[in-house]
């Protein structure tokens, strides 16, 4: 197990916009040849944007992007003309396949919070697609087929154990709370990497919400 500290992220943004991000991968400007990918998770940033403030309209192709809301509304806005409202709670997904272009903004009156992460597909090319789930429940995992993976989220009270999927790669991340993985404490931000999990258990410390990727 590799675990990666929330101050060990690379910072991003534009202080001045309203926007900072912390990247968990080699990212832009901060090339990190040993930190490209694990699995087929390629990023994992962590995004605060001030309200007003957001990404104006830019490309994506070959990259499942999936987004979940901590706190406050982020409004998705993309090529093909849909608008949508991401909350805390929904997993959002956008397959930019042969490429698609969208926006990202918080319009809401609330500093909005968010996880994106972003997933090799096993074959490139294909259409754009979108998908939102509402309100997405502990125990119903959220499939990426197109990667040959799946998201659990999990939400957990203190003293609370909850299993780690046995898996080839495994990637843990800490929305907010603290938890023991395997022993080991994290905090909001931090992350695990397992490779070959097998019989690994998460521990609730305080209330705590959990992504997990389980992953070929």
């Amino acid at each position: 197990m590799d675990v990666r500290r929330a101050g060990e992220r690379y910072p991003g943004g534009d202080a001045e916009a309203g926007i900072e991000s912390r990247h968990a991968f080699s990212f832009g400007p901060h090339y990190d040849p040993d930190n490209l990918r694990f699995g087929a998770l390629i990023a994992c940033n962590e995004e605060r944007l001030a309200p007003g403030a957001g990404f104006a309209e830019h490309p994506h192709s070959h990259t499942e992007i999936v987004t979940w809301v901590a706190q406050g509304e982020l409004t998705h806005r993309d090529s093909t003309g849909r608008e949508t409202v991401v909350r805390a709670g929904d997993v959002q997904r956008l397959s930019a396949a042969s490429g698609v272009r969208h926006v990202e903004r918080n319009d809401g009156e609330r500093p909005l919070t968010f996880v994106q992460m972003w997933l090799a597909p096993l074959s490139p090319g294909g259409d754009p697609a979108y998908e939102i789930v509402r309100g997405i429940a502990d125990a119903t995992p959220y499939a990426v087929p197109e990667a040959g993976a799946m998201l659990h989220v999990r939400r957990l009270a203190a003293g609370e154990r909850t299993a780690v999927p046995d898996a080839p790669h495994v990637y843990v991340h800490v929305v907010h709370g603290e938890v023991t993985v395997d022993a080991e404490h994290l905090g909001p931000g931090d992350a695990a990497r397992i490779t070959d999990a097998k019989d690994v258990e998460a521990v609730g410390v305080t209330p705590t919400e959990l992504l997990m990727w389980e992953m070929t």
